[in-house]
């Protein structure tokens, strides 16, 4: 038990500094990828050009019902852009698929003569009039790379108008194909360079500039901006391969307010609608999430033929559908800003402060362990008993003396006559440092064994001198 409390320290030390390797190695790239679970809701309100706060009514929208009128109308209004996106199939670990609803909402609008409205909007398998307050719909799709944000192909379609019951919304959208820019999210490690954005009003990937960094609630963005370039929206066909509803108008010369010269009252004049936009994108540069959005949407009706031919009234005709300058909503970016924060925390904690922190465990209980392991062996060793001198060997203690210890038994007979002291019993022991009596026997006759006691003569050997081996000589033959 002992031994395995002393290995403890060095089990867990080796642990941790193994910890503190992988999690950079392994841990910290399953956070980079795009989250399975993503799901983000944005809400843009309509502002005016200028930032100014209080106005109620900051954008401009195309009356449809005035198609039934005498003449085209244009009115204000305020607006509400909101978006959703969130995964769906197919999604695994290398890939996940985007599906975003978005809608633009009519929360009030005034006329030339000052009356305001609060549309309503009808249920989404109601029919829609003309005054409905849902302005514009669609729900994208994009299958994107995990690691790199970039769509990778397998999904790219645009639904434009809800899908009846018991149809494929897949037959009432239409594909993307070679999309390439980012849209909801950019990648990791975003650079101060331009990227490639997907605009999903024209349809097509615009590159965006990186122009500043800027501050928001604490968490440093990249700003970029991008502009659409002018797009004529009606050669961007829906699910049925025709111009998408509202996108080509023909329509008496008095109703779209056009006169002069070589125009006449009743003239059918066909307008297309165009697209246009400057967008501002604020980015979390460390994890690619978008944190705030600004975007000014230009929409309008004019002729598409721009040629000599046509007449400088109808060439130079312009009217508005959409005006309008959408800014995220506080609540949106406080959202948007808290989930960025809390990812680059999650990277920072995963790549830096965890390993340092392990790693620094890890060499202290292997230091611990070292020390422990030190002690014990001294311990051990200052514990060992001192040698015993009654059981001390011969040679260890008397080094140089070759005569090992000894016990000397003698008869009477022949104790006496050694030195004439008398033996105290049968037996006595002697010092085995003193020098002994060595009994050396004496033959009378080569080949013959001494038969008792008598036949034995006493010997002490002389001392030797130092340097000196000591020599034994046998005595003369009485």
């Amino acid at each position: 038990m002992r031994r395995l409390w002393l290995a403890l320290p060095a089990f867990l030390g080796a642990a941790c500094i193994a910890a503190a390797i992988a999690i950079p190695l392994f841990l910290v790239p399953q956070l980079r990828v795009v989250p399975l679970d993503l799901d983000i809701t944005s809400v843009a309100n309509t502002v005016p050009e200028d930032g100014s706060t209080g106005e109620r009514f900051p954008a401009e929208i195309f009356d449809r019902c005035s198609v039934s009128q005498r003449k085209a109308r244009v009115v204000d209004a305020n607006l509400t852009q909101q978006r959703r996106s969130v995964i769906v199939e197919p999604s695994d670990r290398r890939q996940a698929t985007v599906q975003s609803a978005q809608t633009v909402q009519i929360d009030r609008y005034r006329d030339a003569q000052g009356n305001e409205t609060d549309p309503s909007m009808a249920a989404a398998d109601a029919e829609r009039k003309c005054d409905d307050g849902l302005l514009t719909a669609n729900i994208d799709r994009v299958s994107v790379n995990r690691k790199t944000s970039v769509p990778n192909g397998t999904v790219s379609s645009l639904q434009l108008e809800a899908a009846p019951e018991g149809v494929d919304a897949k037959d009432v959208s239409v594909d993307l194909p070679d999309r390439k820019g980012f849209q909801y999210k950019f990648g990791f490690d975003v650079k101060k360079r331009s990227y490639l954005y997907y605009d999903t009003n024209t349809r097509q990937d615009i590159p965006v500039n990186f122009v500043a960094e800027k501050t928001i609630n604490g968490v440093k963005t990249y700003e970029f901006v991008g502009e659409v370039p002018e797009t004529d929206v009606s050669g961007l066909p829906n699910a049925q391969g025709e111009a998408a509803l509202g996108t080509m108008l023909t329509m008496p010369a008095s109703w779209w307010g056009i006169s002069g010269r070589g125009v006449q009252p009743n003239d059918k004049i066909t307008m297309h609608r165009y697209a246009t936009a400057t967008r501002h994108v604020f980015v979390e540069p460390e994890t690619g999430t978008i944190v705030d959005g600004l975007e000014n949407q230009h929409q309008y009706f004019r002729s598409p033929d721009q040629s000599s031919d046509t007449p400088a009234p109808v060439r130079d005709f312009r009217m508005d559908v959409l005006k309008a300058r959408f800014k995220w909503s506080d609540q949106t970016v406080s959202n948007q800003t808290a989930k960025a924060d809390h990812y680059v925390g999650l990277l920072k904690l995963g790549g830096f402060w965890l390993p340092l922190i392990l790693g620094i465990v890890g060499v202290l209980l292997l230091a611990v362990w070292a020390f422990l392991f030190w002690r014990t062996r001294r311990q051990g060793a200052d514990d060992t008993p001192p040698p015993d001198d009654d059981t001390t060997s011969w040679l260890g203690d008397r080094a140089g003396d070759p005569t090992p210890p000894t016990t000397a038994t003698a008869s009477g007979a022949g104790a006496a006559g050694t030195g004439g002291a008398a033996a105290a019993g049968p037996s006595a022991s002697v010092d085995p440092w003193d020098r002994p009596t060595e009994q050396i026997p004496v033959v009378k006759d080569p080949g013959q064994t001494p038969a008792d006691d008598s036949a034995t003569r006493s010997f002490t050997p002389p001392p030797a001198e130092d340097g000196e081996t000591q020599t034994f000589r046998r005595p003369p033959a009485e």
